[in-house]
């Protein structure tokens, strides 16, 4: 939600608020897994959204998010901007009557939070997980059952039981979110997600009718700041992510609720 406001904020700032876009929540217009049906039928104008959510749909936009074992924050911005991968994208973006440009990224991001202590691949049988996206379907070669939940839905999950495990950003989303509360053991890496892409699609045809100069100029500009922004807010979040003496990248702790 922060980074669809500071998209909005900028948009109308290159415009000198010409250009107004209002954001609303996940579930406030529309289910937070939802976003890409709401935007191709014109619920709605646009939508932020991470497009992994949708592969059932098209197994291809997997790869404007992140794929397991794939490429980090950076060479996502590289190949999506200068290696023909915007386009790629928006050629199975056209078949939803949408139209995307990458957002902000989130980095690498943690192996999620558990009910219970993980010591052995045993411990994963029957374990049920909150897991986006083609990652799921690694997991359950593992024994895990794979659970598809929107932000809001994962905590009263974890708190009821009704999960075992999630997995959803780093330190920062995390914590604002609660989980520490409910399960003690916080795991890292999620191999799964060297970066979450998250995209701003918009509906072909609202696209089509906006004026040129601004369609082309203040839809896309925002998002090159607000990159940076996030990715340096990301690293030093993960440099203090414990409290630990030892590096980020090879920290591997419990949490106390």
């Amino acid at each position: 939600m922060a980074a669809a406001k500071y998209f909005a904020k900028r948009v109308g700032e290159i415009t000198d608020n010409k250009f107004q876009i209002q954001t609303f929540a996940a579930g406030e217009l529309v289910p937070g897994l939802q976003v890409l049906d709401a935007v191709s039928n014109g619920t709605v104008e646009m939508g932020n959204t991470a497009l992994y959510y949708y592969f059932r749909q098209e197994p291809g936009l997997h790869f404007g998010t992140a794929l397991p074992f794939g490429l980090n924050a950076r060479q996502m911005i590289s190949w999506l901007r200068h290696g023909g991968g915007e386009e790629l994208i928006n050629g199975l973006l056209k078949d939803h009557n949408c139209i995307g440009f990458a957002a902000a990224n989130t980095g690498a991001q943690m192996g999620g939070w558990f009910r219970k202590e993980i010591k052995t691949t045993e411990d994963l049988k029957g374990l049920k997980f909150r897991v986006g996206g083609f990652a799921g379907q690694i997991m359950s070669k593992l024994g895990t059952v794979p659970q598809q939940l929107a932000a809001g839905d994962i905590y009263p999950a974890l708190e009821k039981g009704t999960i075992d495990a999630a997995e959803w950003v780093g330190p920062h989303d995390d914590e604002k979110l609660g989980f520490v509360k409910v399960a003690k053991y916080y795991y890292y890496p999620g191999w799964w997600e060297g970066c979450g892409q998250a995209h701003n699609i918009m509906n072909m045809t609202k696209w089509n009718e906006l004026p040129r100069p601004i369609s082309r100029r203040s839809l896309r500009r925002p998002t090159t700041p607000g990159y940076g922004r996030c990715q340096s807010t990301t690293r030093s979040i993960r440099r203090r992510c414990c409290g630990c003496s030892r590096p980020a990248r090879s920290c591997v702790h419990s949490r106390s609720p």
